[in-house]
């Protein structure tokens, strides 16, 4: 799932095109110390959640929140520009390239390039799809589980995104990709729903 929500994505085009400008070592370490971060952070919060609000309440909003994701999947794959996340991308990175700033203090103990992926790739990812399945995912499933998965997939997808991104986001269908992922989140809403709560 994690691989068919982040193909084609902003943080996929950010890293593929910080890639193309800087060291690909710097920036597949910005972009997965990223997402490793944000997908603990939303597995321990969809891990709490049971917690917090009961296990029905949960597994019911989980269930919509599947189900809704799927049909944002699908409404994205038919309204939606092929190219239009990566313009936007360009733009915002081009945009970030002209500003002058003082260095912060963490890039003087760390590369400005390894900080500026984690920081776009984090930010870009709060909030996202695959953020929120990951709390739905971890508020119905075994939270270890959902982490040692949602990292696979997101390493999976940062490293062609690093590795060959462009061509790879140019080859496959934006289109394709929003059917197969919305479909995959639509057939878990439904698995939800048909499962029992414990």
């Amino acid at each position: 799932m994690t691989v068919l929500s982040e193909i084609g994505d902003k943080t996929f085009f950010a890293a593929a095109i910080l890639a193309m400008r800087h060291p690909r070592r710097l920036v597949l370490s910005g972009c997965l110390g990223a997402l490793i971060v944000m997908t603990i952070l939303s597995a321990v919060v969809g891990w709490a959640a049971p917690n917090l609000v009961s296990r029905k309440w949960t597994h019911h909003i989980t269930t919509l929140l599947f189900l809704g994701f799927g049909v944002w999947s699908l409404w994205d794959a038919f309204h939606d520009g092929e190219a239009e996340d990566l313009d936007e991308v360009e733009a915002q990175l081009d945009s970030d390239d002209l500003k002058k700033q003082r260095q912060p203090l963490l890039a003087q103990f760390f590369s400005p390039i390894l900080l500026k992926a984690f920081s776009i790739t984090f930010f870009g990812e709060w909030g996202d799809k695959s953020q929120l399945a990951t709390i739905g995912l971890a508020a119905d499933e075994n939270p270890l589980g959902v982490v040692l998965g949602g990292i696979l997939g997101q390493a999976l997808c940062t490293t062609a995104a690093v590795l060959g991104g462009k061509s790879l986001a140019s080859s496959i269908s934006e289109r394709i990709v929003g059917l197969a992922g919305g479909s995959l989140f639509i057939v878990f809403g439904i698995q939800s729903y048909l499962s029992t709560v414990e």
